[in-house]
């Protein structure tokens, strides 16, 4: 009988770690709200004679108290944890130069931006300890809130867990709150484990890798925001490397959606919560009473990466708030329906894609420039969620069902439940490279990691039965 047993609690043990239930234990009522939510910085340069405008990078180690009196070891961009907001427009000619002043290689990918191959700052695009990277391209895509962060094939959960990342925002001239840190906030979202003298705990256990039990916003622990305008639009960025967020408020109050991952939606959505899994960016705008009090949280949710309610951060509102317009009943125009040239399946397993691991040589896909094309992602495990580089798609539906409301504008990364069935319209970009790839990966970390990532390139219609599948070990670390 001691045999069996031992032999049902050894199964139920693996069982647990295969379907990835870690949960972990929330901060609901632990936080006093006590720091002053920090607002990363602007790099916002004028164009110089050129039309240029030209951004300086630098990733850097350094030392900061993300426990407060805890001083604890990270690395940052431009500074010592996180990086500067970086903002352009439409139509600008951008030319970044990305120092590595770390002692390892490492990457800065533009989450979210429609660029060339060899600009995308992917896997391929390495920059080893002392070197500096400098692409250049145009902006050319609608407003969005898009980011950057490191992206080194095996490496990336830890470079990002470190503090390498930061939001990067294309402006609009829609009629929303647009003053940045007064009435327009980043809310950078990441979770966090920590020792008991308060480093960062790196390690990564378990199906999901890390999953801690605090919160930083923006790099805050225990924040808060004082509110002094009537409306206040928040963009909410889930900087985590597997946390999946539904997040709300705690007397469950209307707020409005105004934009995803890829842009503004048609019209606000009005909601109550909205789940954001990593790599995701939720714009929201939400309305506050003079002298109130308000608790963003985020709820536990059915998925594997859900578990544990966690307060994130507390808005207080002053006496008097200025006055804010209306929402805009628009904000971008309906998309037309294209009709798809193509279906491609996905099977999602553990931590491959279609029972195969990344292969940096590889070429998967081959994409005709500006195709429209169905991407079904069928999961056949735990939770995952899915980024294409450099398109924008939409959700068609999960499971046969319409995504909610808020979800249908354009979007790059969407979570995907265990075992459930995605289906999204994608539109592909212009530029061709026949021998630069773009990925495809989940966005959870540790599977990225583990090699849960495929490459396509985007090439001249006509000639993708005539382009090589395999690409050079040259020019990237591996």
């Amino acid at each position: 009988m001691r045999r069996r047993s031992f032999l049902i609690l050894t199964a139920l043990a693996a069982a647990l770690t295969l379907t990835g239930c870690e949960g972990v234990q929330g901060n609901a009522g632990a936080l006093a709200f006590t720091n002053p939510l920090h607002i990363p910085p602007v790099l916002d340069p004028a164009p110089g004679p050129d039309g240029v405008k030209r951004f300086g990078l630098r990733l850097q180690e350094g030392t900061a108290e993300l426990l407060p009196g805890k001083p604890t070891s990270t690395w940052g961009i431009n500074g010592d944890y996180l990086g500067p907001t970086l903002r352009a427009k439409r139509g600008d000619r951008v030319a970044m130069a990305v120092t590595n002043s770390l002692n390892e290689a490492s990457t800065l990918h533009w989450h979210g931006m429609r660029l060339p191959a060899a600009m995308d700052g992917g896997p391929h695009q390495m920059i080893q300890s002392g070197q500096t990277w400098s692409p250049e391209w145009t902006v050319d895509q609608p407003a969005a809130t898009t980011w950057y962060h490191p992206h080194p094939h095996g490496q990336t959960a830890r470079h990002v867990y470190r503090g390498l990342a930061g939001m990067f925002l294309i402006d609009d001239d829609v009629a929303l709150p647009r003053t940045y840190g007064t009435d327009d906030i980043p809310l950078i979202i990441q979770d966090k484990k920590f020792t008991p003298d308060g480093r960062l705990d790196e390690k990564s256990g378990g199906t999901f890798g890390i999953l801690g039990d605090q919160i930083l916003v923006n790099g805050t622990y225990d924040p808060f925001f004082q509110v002094t305008s009537q409306r206040v639009r928040f963009r909410v960025l889930n900087g985590s490397n597997a946390h999946v967020y539904n997040i709300g408020f705690a007397d469950d109050r209307t707020f409005h959606v105004v934009a995803g991952d890829g842009g503004l939606l048609e019209k606000p959505v009005a909601a109550q919560r909205f789940r954001i899994s990593p790599g995701e960016r939720v714009e929201f705008v939400a309305g506050f009473q003079p002298g109130e009090q308000a608790l963003l949280k985020s709820f536990e949710g059915d998925s594997d990466v859900e578990s544990g309610d966690f307060d994130l951060i507390k808005f207080t509102a002053a006496g008097q708030l200025t006055p804010s317009p209306e929402l805009p009943t628009k904000l971008a125009s309906p998309t037309p329906a294209s009709q798809p040239t193509k279906t491609r399946t996905f099977k999602l397993g553990g931590s491959n894609i279609n029972g195969r691991d990344m292969d940096m040589t590889r070429v998967d896909e081959v994409v005709a420039a500006g195709a429209h094309e169905i991407w079904e992602l069928n999961n056949t495990t735990f939770a995952h969620n899915f980024h294409i580089h450099e398109v924008a798609f939409r959700v068609l539906d999960i499971d046969g069902e319409a995504p909610p409301e808020y979800m249908r504008g354009p979007k790059d990364t969407v979570f995907v439940p265990g075992k459930t069935k995605v289906r999204l319209a994608v539109e592909f970009g212009r530029h061709t490279d026949p021998k630069t790839p773009y990925m495809y990966h989940c966005h959870i970390l540790k599977h990225e990691d583990q090699g849960m990532m495929g490459q396509f390139v985007i090439v001249k219609p006509g000639t993708e039965d005539s382009t090589s599948r395999t690409l050079p070990m040259t020019g990237h670390g591996h």
